[in-house]
């Protein structure tokens, strides 16, 4: 994958938002829920939603801004067969959370979600 977070990688419409909502399992953690299922194309796809909840318009952009390098970061690689649509709901405190700690919550929350020992499996 390149450094790029492009249209491959990405939930882009309601539906398919709301088909993970609907079909896929949910897990919680600290700073993040991530919610997934699988899917037919072979790799990963991540979606991102920050409420307004989560503080102002710096704080949720900064969260999802975080959430994006963390999956650019694990999933370079790309998917060993089948991928997973992955949406990940940011939580409270997830802007001003330490980077290391954000990270650990969310590959924590992947592997509970996959059911694996890795993250990105």
């Amino acid at each position: 994958m390149s450094a790029r977070f492009g249209p491959a990688v990405r939930l882009r419409s309601r539906q398919e938002f709301a088909a993970v909502q609907q079909r896929g399992r949910r897990v919680g953690a600290r700073y993040v829920t991530v919610l997934g299922h699988p899917n037919a194309l072979g790799h990963h796809r991540l979606g991102l939603i920050a409420s307004r909840r989560l503080g102002g318009a710096v704080e949720r952009n900064r969260t999802k801004r975080r959430l994006r390098e963390i999956f650019r970061r694990h999933v370079a690689g790309g998917a060993a067969g089948r991928g997973w649509d992955v949406v990940v709901i940011g939580r409270t405190g997830a802007a001003e959370a330490p980077f290391a700690a954000l990270e650990a919550d969310f590959l924590a929350a992947v592997q509970r979600l996959h059911g694996t020992t890795r993250a990105f499996a």
